[in-house]
């Protein structure tokens, strides 16, 4: 989408354009055109079920009660699902999911309102976006492909979802692992002006609509920077999609209102699975919080390290996040 059409877009809006025909507009006009040679070799790819990014897994959408979630599967052996993290999607995986495809039956999925998932209407108190709902979807993918009880590993986003899985459905979850997060009601119940300035983002796409999305659509390139080489231009290609821009903001609005109501209805339960906890030593997590004493009043088994690697582990140090996960998952 040009510049002019968004702001043509915007001009329209101010006319009595509601919201949902404001983002249905901007995404029609980005939408049913592959951005660049990235976008014609992902769409030929889904065509014929292989999966982008990932050699010998396919890739195809699961319907679920609430949204239909975009998965690459791959491998054999117990079940073991991925989840990424914000503004990314299931690419972030790509360096390591092979590997683990060699002992596991490998799920790796965008979450609702990401990559090439759904994005379903917003919700009562951003409800449609919230991480109880999230992690209900990811059960009803691994029951898809027949699988009742499974491991997990959340990255960012995708490990506050882990978070709530386990909580929420604690029977389904063999073990679980968060990469470089602490638990959401402890970090907006404890910030410092060191927390504030690292995690900035987090108030600014609270905002509500259509503020945030507006000023990300119109810099997408340097909001989500350095662009080149994969899987960073697999995740440009999904955010040219203004609604992945809005589903980011929901998300991220759902976790400074209807998610911390289930958390604090929840500070008192504690994840039963063994739960693994890894941190980059050169991002804010282990900077900012003694990440293993938070951790260990949420969850009754747990161990875990910081890694010589910043936020995104499984990009920074795939091998030694590997090492770790491996030794974690095998019973």
């Amino acid at each position: 989408m040009t510049h002019s059409e968004f702001v043509r877009l915007r001009k329209n809006r101010t006319r009595g354009i509601d919201r949902r025909d404001w983002l249905r507009q901007a995404t029609t006009l980005v939408t049913g055109a592959a951005v660049g040679g990235l976008g014609q070799v992902h769409a030929q790819q889904q065509a014929d079920g292989s999966a982008y990014l990932f050699p010998g897994f396919k890739g195809l959408k699961v319907q679920t009660s609430g949204a239909a979630i975009s998965v690459v599967v791959g491998g054999g052996g117990p079940p073991l699902l991925l989840l990424h993290g914000a503004p990314q999607s299931h690419a972030i995986w790509n360096k390591i999911a092979p590997d683990l495809a060699k002992e596991y039956t490998v799920v790796a999925a965008d979450l609702r309102g990401y990559g090439d998932s759904s994005k379903p209407a917003d919700g009562a108190n951003h409800s449609t976006y919230s991480k109880r709902a999230m992690a209900l979807d990811q059960v009803e993918v691994m029951k898809h492909f027949g699988f009742d009880r499974f491991a997990v590993v959340g990255h960012d986003r995708g490990a506050r979802v882990t978070h709530r899985l386990a909580l929420d459905h604690p029977g389904t979850v063999t073990r679980a692992a968060v990469l470089d997060i602490v638990p959401t009601h402890y970090l907006f119940n404890h910030v410092t002006r060191e927390v504030a300035t690292a995690y900035y983002h987090w108030f600014f796409l609270i905002r509500p609509a259509p503020f945030p999305e507006t000023l990300i659509s119109n810099s997408i390139d340097v909001y989500m920077g350095d662009s080149r080489g994969e899987p960073q231009a697999e995740f440009l290609r999904c955010f040219k999609n203004p609604a992945t821009v809005h589903a980011m903001c929901e998300d991220y609005r759902a976790g400074a209102s209807i998610d911390l109501e289930h958390d604090g209805a929840d500070l008192n339960r504690k994840i039963a699975c063994p739960l693994l906890v890894l941190w980059g030593e050169r991002g804010n997590v282990g900077k900012l919080f003694d990440v293993m004493a938070i951790w260990r009043d949420r969850a009754s088994d747990v161990r875990g390290k910081g890694l010589p690697g910043g936020h995104n582990l499984q990009q920074d140090v795939p091998n030694e996040t590997l090492a770790e996960l491996r030794a974690f998952l095998r019973p």
